[in-house]
């Protein structure tokens, strides 16, 4: 479950990135509560975040490019300081009583492009760390650090929010970015060949799209990841209706559903981070993603408190391990100098299509219900995905037996 630790350059990257996914947990948190104490809007929370994640649909692409021409450690450095800049501003505007709305507002924006840059070169990076024997495993092992720490990080920032405020938050997020800018000035992975041409941007983009759409098993897991992320996981959106309205258990029920929802993430990770059978993710891909769209179609008609948390600890079981034997199949499917563009192409489908559709579901919500909306969504992505799967998983699998025999 662990194997891809024991190779130091990555246990080292591996343990400062947890730190700092936990503190960026804690910004994200008291940026919410940020919005909300100068607002009282929750249309400007909704907005807030919203703009957090829009340039990764419009650019995580083009960035891919530069991640495949660059030393993909120094980009990783540029991106880390600028994130550690960013909290460092908010802890000024806060402290000093300064901070307005555009002020959130704008530095979401700004954290949402420069994650457009960051989000492609750490899964590009994690090949040159650990090779392609250890890739999934620590493909895995990185989607459970980010799990646990989503567990971790709101917790973390409710205690932080009393006892020393959002500044103080905001001043932890930035000091967890060290531990990370301290371990890629250490560590030496062994770095891709950097890919040095005089084609545009647009021509790389091409040249990516056109493997994409020539490689039929790629564009069905890509367009998988966009139907998971624009009906599937836009439901948490929704979340405080079903907890207030539905189940009539407010924050501290809010509080314990979506807690229900990372322990399933992390268990779901920490299953497929055991895989020693390769062929086996097939049948387990399968598996994960019909899990999540019958665990999500029970929950939006579930009145339970306490059915409601174990349909969705299987629900974040089935999102989680199948999102992440998805990032693991493409990333042993494709060459290495295409890596940052297909990676970038894999943000853009999972975390750009996630505003759209917490736009949708929000609209479709307020005029058909959530239980109405969350249920046929899902029912709708199980009649779409199931026989496609069977064709595509089915034709792979055969083939790598075959390769495998």
């Amino acid at each position: 479950m662990f194997s891809s630790l024991r190779v130091r350059e990555f246990r080292i990257y591996w343990v400062s990135m947890f730190v700092s996914l936990i503190g960026s947990w804690v910004q994200t948190m008291a940026q919410s509560w940020l919005v909300f104490r100068l607002t009282h809007s929750a249309f400007l929370m909704g907005l807030t975040g919203f703009l957090s994640y829009l340039p990764v649909s419009f650019f995580a692409l083009a960035a891919g490019v530069y991640v495949d021409r660059s030393v993909k450690r120094n980009l990783l450095l540029v991106t880390q300081s600028c994130f550690t800049i960013l909290a460092l501003v908010l802890v000024f505007l806060v402290w000093t009583g300064t901070v307005r709305i555009w002020h959130v507002i704008m530095m979401a924006t700004i954290n949402g492009f420069i994650l457009s840059f960051d989000s492609p070169t750490r899964q590009a990076m994690v090949v040159e760390f650990v090779g392609r024997q250890h890739l999934m495993n620590a493909i895995a092992l990185n989607s459970a650090a980010f799990n646990s720490a989503r567990i971790i990080g709101p917790a973390v920032a409710g205690l932080l929010i009393a006892l020393i405020g959002m500044s103080g938050c905001f001043f932890a997020n930035a000091v967890s970015y060290l531990p990370v800018l301290a371990a890629l000035a250490l560590i030496k992975p062994r770095p891709a060949a950097v890919r040095k041409n005089q084609a545009s941007v647009f021509s790389d983009i091409r040249e990516s799209v056109l493997l994409v759409r020539h490689n039929r098993f790629l564009l069905f897991l890509l367009a998988l990841v966009g139907l998971v992320s624009t009906f599937g996981v836009s439901y948490v959106v929704l979340m405080p209706i079903f907890a207030q309205e539905v189940l009539g258990s407010g924050a501290m029920g809010l509080a314990i559903l979506m807690s229900s929802s990372g322990v399933g993430a992390l268990i779901g990770v920490l299953n497929v981070a055991r895989l020693k059978n390769e062929l086996a993710r097939f049948r387990l891909l399968r598996l994960s993603v019909i899990l999540f769209f019958l665990s999500a179609m029970a929950f939006s008609v579930s009145r339970n408190m306490w059915a409601s948390c174990i349909l969705l600890v299987l629900a974040g079981i089935g999102i989680s391990g199948g999102m992440t034997l998805v990032n693991s199949m493409i990333q042993l499917s494709i060459p290495d100098h295409h890596r940052g563009r297909i990676m970038g192409l894999f943000m853009m489908m999972f975390m750009g299509f996630i505003p759209f559709g917490n736009l949708l579901f929000g609209a479709l919500a307020q005029a058909f219900g959530v239980q109405e909306v969350v249920f046929f969504a899902a029912l709708a992505s199980i009649l779409v995905y199931w026989p496609f799967s069977r064709r595509f998983l089915s034709d792979r699998q055969a083939f790598e037996e075959r390769a495998y025999s």
